[in-house]
């Protein structure tokens, strides 16, 4: 069999399956939800995104110190943006909501429901992951990254690799309480560091921080010199996620 011959055949315009043309549409419904999120959203900044585990209960450490950590980043002037749910979720948004700023929510549409929980100023919700993704993204001056499972992670991933890419401007990415995320840093230095499937100065990209004043003070030392909203280059980064 030739290279030619294993090329898919292409199918008429005429013979095209039903569902495409509701593919096409589907489209709009995608650049909608783009549209609604950032007409709605764009003058919280400055914001921090905080992630972490769904089930988390309120009586656990980690919703307490994620309760708190928003609290103060509250009252230091940021919007607290979550996933909208229930556990670290609602912990921030909880302690943004008794705060001096705006309590965020991007919900998320899922077969088995998610509630949102009731303590957001602002809930937008979606049914696209990677439209969600796309905001926590654009609207974050800093992602603080709390104990979580699967999502956590690959939302903590997805924005290291972007600014690693140079596809979005560098923030800092907390991860909070170092008993939790030690194994997994020493993992990336001893494997993919040593390996060489990233290089050392990768590794600056993420900072451990378990107290939440540090945290506050964290982001604030890293746009002392700049201020907290995008540069002219960097929001052309943002336009092009």
């Amino acid at each position: 069999m030739t290279a030619k011959e294993k090329l898919p055949r292409s199918i008429p315009g005429g013979n095209a399956p039903k569902f495409n043309a509701r593919e096409s549409w589907r489209i709009f419904g995608i650049m909608a939800e783009f549209v609604e999120a950032t007409e709605r959203l764009n003058a919280i900044r400055p914001a921090v995104s905080i992630f972490g585990s769904a089930r988390t209960p309120p009586d656990h450490m980690y919703y307490m110190l994620t309760e708190r950590i928003a609290r103060q980043l509250s009252d230091a002037g940021f919007s607290v943006i979550s996933g909208g749910g229930p556990g670290i979720m609602e912990a921030a948004n909880k302690g943004a909501y008794f705060g001096k700023s705006p309590s965020i929510g991007l919900n998320i549409q899922l077969p088995m429901e998610q509630g949102a929980n009731p303590y957001q100023d602002i809930s937008q919700t979606f049914r696209h992951f990677f439209a969600r993704k796309f905001m926590f993204v654009k609207l974050a001056a800093a992602y603080v990254v709390m104990p979580g499972g699967f999502g956590t992670l690959d939302e903590m991933f997805e924005a290291l690799t972007l600014i690693q890419t140079k596809k979005s401007r560098k923030f800092p990415v907390i991860l909070v309480h170092g008993a939790f995320w030690n194994g997994l840093i020493d993992w990336v230095r001893d494997r993919l560091v040593a390996e060489r499937m990233i290089n050392p100065e990768d590794l600056d990209l993420i900072q451990i921080i378990d107290e939440p004043e540090q945290v506050v003070e964290a982001i604030f030392r890293h746009y002392e010199t700049r201020g907290f909203l995008p540069l002219p280059e960097e929001h052309e980064l943002l336009l092009n996620l």
